[in-house]
């Protein structure tokens, strides 16, 4: 399947305030730069001063991250023309305030439904205090949001508001009803769903657990009283003995989410009710209502024998279900042996699509974009896995969800964001003959990601690895002309000044190749700062991605444009098992990892070397997780190329980590072993990973390192990192290791980050004098 292109993005200007603004902030961190040399060859030098670094660091923080949108209700003036609101959510970092703050800005759009007339922004930003969720109603005039707030004891309440106009016409607080637990606003499990007659709303909540208290608690005082509080008591009587019960979680970033519950708010009467029918062995969500608010559908994920990390894992058990509101019976609807996520209903409400890949393997593969036909009960494939694309075709699908609105109009396309190659693109997919087009191949070189699509006007956001994320707007062509689609930029950001970067493409030498899987190619991105050296060369960071099945896009990312911005070059590479690059891709690599990714990298490393003004004396690895467990590995089986090494929560022992790791799978399937939840240890297996673990070549490192560890993290436990760090110790490494209170394996907390980025630069610059 070929992709078709599209012209570039038409670009509202700058205003001369917002001009002026930018050209002050760059023109500010280009006097923190020093500079020798004369005339126009000069020189950069890495800035060196911590007061400096931490200026850079906390200019470039600044720039807000787009989270999400949503289009208000259609309006006709009394001239005849339409206009429409665009309501954005983003975030960004606040360093004083140690958080992520949220905020919200809105736009009008004046349109002919065809094209944008006019677009400006309605007022400036506005803080967004307590919300965990939000949705308007289908027809707009509601919304509801779940809110959480802390009384003066500290003690945490939720609430589920509803709005209407200008004003708050319901808070109920959930905390007090006691029907549930902690109601669930992540990404995984989450939703806040409208019935289509705006009367009810559903959502997902962790199930009641039963009051427990110790055998000898002290039975209290007869009472003779039969009030309603007495009743109330007696109804809810504590169980003795069950207070240390173990409640198994999903794991990293769903820790306390245990059992999730189906549960409906009657917006008349304030009532609310948990959904009986779903099996026990099931945890429902990603909920939404059927045609007719008759039953509702959801994504349900097995959790016997015992549960195991959901988060990046969509290779876990699931299935598409039913439960009837009438009768209380649960249907299954799609295969039950296969993983499938983001069921979404089409706007004439009679097919439902959803992506689904295989119940094992790799955590993240290429999917397929099935649908399912509500009234004839049949599933069809309409986007089947790509082996092994074709020169600049289209590479499959890889998305971590479906965008909640991402029907067209027509209830016939369907539009995504998915990695091919190093870049996030927009594709349309046509549900009746399976087709695909780009929205955004050769329009600007950089990623997209699609927030929402309501009467086919299209809100996306837009970066390059020099340029902060744009909103994007426009309206999605008639099928057939996709193609023709006209971008319009409603808030600017202008790439940040003295960063260039490019995609390099690179095919590994024939004694490297892998027989199985033959020819494949992978890639990397090379940012340098712009200003060339006038006789030296440029310290490059070397920056293999996690996963493995991940994938670095040309996107905005914080940490390499402020290393760049202090003087280094750094490459990010795609070595092959990267998403976007076919399935074929993705299955050489297990069974292969600590050789080929390793080699991938090493010999992306000299080869850039070769080509570019760079130093070989002074090269350096920043990793995480996977990540981590590669520049471990290079450390160790290259000693002579690094010059220091930063690794983030790293896997250096497999063999160890499999008992005590949300994802024991992981540790099996990417040593090239079979995973059985039943199985019992075995040793053999247990040689096998740690064959494939940086820990074997420990005895052969010699760069210093820099270990940051999260003591939170259930991925790759922090004892992962404790172990090489003893490990290094016992040899007189240079190590040093910094752990992170309240941080998980992402170690994205605001000021770990911060605090991160900061020694992260200094290690380098200590080790590279």
């Amino acid at each position: 399947m070929g992709i078709a292109q599209s012209p570039p993005p038409k670009t509202l200007p700058l205003s001369a305030d917002e001009g002026g603004k930018k050209r002050k902030s760059y023109e500010t961190l280009n006097r923190r730069r020093r500079w020798h040399g004369s005339g126009k060859e000069m020189e950069p030098l890495l800035l060196s001063d911590a007061e400096e670094i931490a200026a850079l660091y906390r200019e470039l923080s600044q720039f807000p991250s787009l989270s999400s949108a949503c289009i208000g209700p259609e309006v006709t003036t009394q001239y005849g023309g339409k206009y429409c609101n665009i309501y954005t959510e983003w975030s960004q970092r606040d360093l004083e305030r140690a958080e992520n703050v949220k905020f919200c800005r809105q736009y009008l759009i004046f349109h002919d439904s065809q094209s944008i007339v006019y677009s400006s922004p309605s007022g400036n930003c506005t803080e967004i205090k307590g919300e965990l969720l939000s949705r308007d109603s289908p027809s707009g005039a509601q919304k509801a949001v779940l809110r959480k707030t802390s009384n003066s004891k500290g003690e945490e309440k939720q609430f589920l508001e509803v709005w209407e106009k200008n004003r708050k016409v319901k808070s109920i607080e959930l905390t007090a009803l006691e029907k549930h637990g902690q109601v669930y606003e992540d990404d995984q499990f989450g939703c806040l769903a409208w019935s289509h007659s705006e009367t009810h709303l559903l959502y997902v909540a962790e199930k009641k657990r039963p009051k427990a208290e110790s055998f000898f608690k002290p039975k209290p005082p007869e009472m003779n009283s039969e009030d309603e509080q007495v009743k109330a008591e007696r109804q809810d009587k504590a169980i003795k003995g069950e207070q240390y019960v173990f409640y198994e979680d999903w794991g990293e970033t769903l820790v306390a989410k245990s059992t999730p519950v189906l549960c409906v708010l009657d917006i008349e009467s304030n009532n609310v009710s948990v959904l009986e029918g779903v099996p026990e062995h099931i945890s429902p969500g990603q909920a939404f209502w059927t045609p007719g608010d008759t039953g509702v559908l959801f994504t349900g994920w097995w959790h016997e024998p015992f549960r195991l990390g959901l988060r990046h894992c969509t290779n876990r058990r699931s299935a598409l279900f039913h439960v009837d509101l009438t009768g209380g019976r649960c249907e299954l609807l799609s295969d039950d042996t296969r993983a499938i996520w983001s069921p979404r209903l089409s706007p004439d409400q009679c097919r439902i699509v959803y992506l689904e890949n295989k119940a094992s393997g790799p955590h993240q593969q290429c999917s397929r974009l099935c649908m399912y036909d509500w009234y004839t009960k049949l599933t069809s494939v309409i986007v089947e896995i790509v082996p092994r694309p074709g020169k600049d075709e289209f590479t499959g699908i890889y998305c971590t969800a479906l965008p909640e609105l991402c029907w067209a109009a027509d209830s016939q396309r369907v539009v995504l964001d998915t990695a091919q190659r190093s870049h996030q693109e927009l594709i349309v997919v046509d549900t009746l003959s399976g087709s695909v087009c780009s929205l955004t191949k050769g329009s600007h070189l950089g990623s997209w990601a699609l927030l929402t699509i309501d009467r086919d006007l299209l809100v996306a956001r837009f970066s390059t690895p020099n340029c902060p994320p744009k909103l994007m707007v426009a309206f999605l062509p008639p099928a057939g002309k996709e193609s023709e689609v006209g971008w319009v930029c409603l808030e600017e950001a202008s790439p940040v000044e003295g960063i260039t970067w490019g995609v390099r493409k690179l095919q590994p030498p024939p004694e490297q190749d892998n027989l199985q899987y033959a020819g494949l190619d992978f890639e990397s991105i090379l940012l340098r700062p712009t200003q060339v050296p006038e006789s030296g060369k440029y310290p490059l960071v070397v920056s293999p991605h996690g996963g493995p099945h991940s994938v670095y896009t040309t996107s905005w990312t914080l940490y390499p444009a402020a290393l760049c911005r202090m003087g280094f070059a750094v490459l990010l590479v795609n070595y092959r098992g990267s998403l976007g690059f076919g399935q074929d891709s993705v299955d050489s690599l297990p069974g292969n990892v600590g050789s080929q990714d390793v080699k991938d990298v090493q010999f992306c490393v000299e080869q850039v070397l070769q080509e570019e003004p760079l130093d070989p004396q002074r090269v350096t690895l920043l990793g995480g997780s996977h990540g981590g467990f590669l520049s471990c590995h290079l450390i160790g089986q290259y000693p002579g190329t690094y010059k220091a090494c930063v690794a983030r929560n790293p896997v250096v022992n497999m063999a160890s980590m499999v008992a005590s790791t949300d994802i024991p799978d992981w540790c099996l399937t990417e040593a090239g072993l079979l995973y059985d939840q039943a199985a019992l240890p075995d040793p053999r297996h247990w040689t096998e990973m740690l064959l494939h673990s940086p820990m074997q070549y420990v005895d052969k490192v010699q760069t210093p390192v820099l270990l940051m560890i999260g003591d939170e993290d259930k991925r790759v436990p922090p004892k992962q990192g404790l172990e090489y760090y003893h490990a290094l110790k016992a040899r007189g490494v240079p190590t040093r290791m910094l752990w992170y209170p309240g941080n998980n394996h992402a170690l994205s907390g605001v000021e770990a980050e911060a605090d991160g980025f900061m020694n992260i630069a200094l290690w380098f610059l200590q080790h590279l004098k």
